[in-house]
């Protein structure tokens, strides 16, 4: 017996073909969904381009049937619109007028009159809790999901070598199948290695003995960029070395990179640091010009409304980054902030010579950019479908660079399991055309003072 799903409005804004994700089963939409899709498909952004393209969706079933009645689906699922139930009863504190509560009551209605068990999918933890409360199974959608914060990829991994093997390695390499790690049993195991993965090597009868390598077809290599110092700034921690080496790697080898790290990590300052040196230190042609994106779920749809030019409108963004290039733009942090002026004219001058540009997420859809050297911060914000886009939409030449923490989310209806910096670092991992890192906590760069905090707040 198969189950019935009755589908929330957020699961089709966020994914307009999710309809098609139950496999044989049967898909039931309540009329007040359509309802609320009606209302928003006017909406700018991903959101009123997602809801569009399940009207289009729905529109296409409805000319093969009777969306009531249930159509047939490519997967053999059915697709129904379910407009009765109205005369079920919920508790007095769930009033009926609100969208949650009629959906509920399709549930309820479902549940009480056929046999096959009910399941709500919703995004809406209330709502989930609010099923419960009824006896209504509910699930969140679940296809787009990554595994738990500490199973996620981390694109590190630190192993031991034998050490007549570890000698070569500056020389020819290391193949994979000589490193080794340890379990928490004491026994020597040969751990899983991906395309790309930075590896901390440790020579296993000298533990002082360490190399900083990556894995390429087989072999453990050596940094090319380890002794680099781009626009001036040396790496601090390996994590930051992995970094550079990552950013540094041109386009045609490495167009994707991703940097998973809390605050303080120098995800963004590493990544301007570099593209700055390819820009203005060594301009070798490599890049048009650097290229910046902050999503932010509410300036994103509002941008259209606000006054000034675009510039203008997305300059609240851009504080993050203005810091950044206060430390980069003048290395003497004794002299730094003497002359405001002389700094600030400095940072303008790079923003006027459009070395540096800023776009809103809203303006990035649909493009193909080119030549181009592209900084998504804040990506932990980013829906499945928009880093989607984004990778997708890549030009010829260009760089992706996608910087956040998964553990700091300001998106309703994504969560560290959802995200689309989680999402695109677990699809991509082991690709020969993806390079990413998580920074430790270790390898933080806060104060003294932010540090004490994180251990006692």
């Amino acid at each position: 017996m198969g189950k019935i799903y009755v589908l929330d409005t957020n699961v089709l804004i966020q994914a307009p073909y999710a309809p098609s994700c139950f496999e044989e089963n049967e898909v039931v939409i309540p009329l007040v969904v359509l309802e609320e899709l009606d209302n928003l498909k006017k909406d700018e952004g991903e959101r009123g381009a997602n809801v569009r393209r399940t009207i289009r969706f729905l529109e296409q079933m409805r000319a093969k049937g009777n969306l009531t009645d249930g159509i047939a689906m490519e997967n053999e699922g059915i697709l129904r619109v379910e407009k009765n139930y109205l005369d079920v009863e919920l508790p007095p504190d769930l009033p009926e007028y609100k969208s949650d509560n009629r959906i509920l009551k399709v549930c309820k209605g479902l549940a009480q009159n056929r046999e096959e068990q009910v399941v709500l999918v919703t995004k809406d933890i209330l709502l989930r809790i609010k099923a419960q409360l009824l006896g209504i199974k509910a699930e969140d959608f679940t296809t787009e999901q990554v595994g738990e914060h500490e199973t996620q990829y981390p694109g590190r991994i630190e192993v031991y070598v034998p050490e007549e093997v570890f000698k070569d390695f500056k020389k020819k390499g290391i193949p994979v199948e000589s490193a080794y790690c340890i379990d928490e049993k004491g026994n020597a195991y040969v751990p899983e290695f991906f395309e790309n993965e930075f590896v901390i090597l440790k020579a296993d009868q000298s533990h002082k003995k360490t190399q900083l390598g990556r894995v390429e077809n087989g072999l453990i290599r050596k940094l090319d960029y380890k002794k680099s110092a781009p626009y001036g700034i040396k790496p601090r921690n390996a994590g930051q070395y992995f970094i550079q080496e990552a950013l540094m790697q041109p386009a045609q080898k490495a167009p994707l990179v991703i940097i998973k790290g809390i605050a303080g990590t120098s995800k963004t300052f590493y990544s301007l640091a570099v593209g700055l040196e390819k820009m203005l230190n060594h301009y070798t042609g490599e890049y048009r010009r650097i290229l910046i994106c902050r999503p932010n779920a509410q300036f994103d749809s509002e941008i259209g409304f606000l006054p000034g030019s675009e510039q203008e409108k997305i300059s609240p963004l851009l504080r993050p980054v203005i810091d950044n290039l206060e430390q980069l733009v003048d290395s003497d942090e004794q002299e730094r902030y003497s002359n405001e002026v002389e700094l600030s004219g400095k940072i303008e001058e790079i923003f006027e010579r459009r070395i540096i540009q800023a776009e809103a997420m809203n303006f990035i859809r649909g493009r193909s950019i080119a030549k181009t050297y592209l900084i998504i911060d804040e990506a932990q914000n980013m829906t499945p479908a928009q880093v989607k886009g984004i990778i997708t939409r890549a030009g010829k030449d260009t760089k992706i660079i996608l910087l956040g923490d998964p553990g700091q989310i300001d998106r309703p209806f994504l969560d560290d399991r959802t995200n689309g910096l989680s999402y695109a670092a677990e699809h991509m991992k082991g690709s020969p055309l993806c390079w990413q890192i998580t920074m430790t906590q270790e390898e933080c760069e806060r104060s003294e003072l932010a540090m004490d905090a994180v251990q006692r707040l």
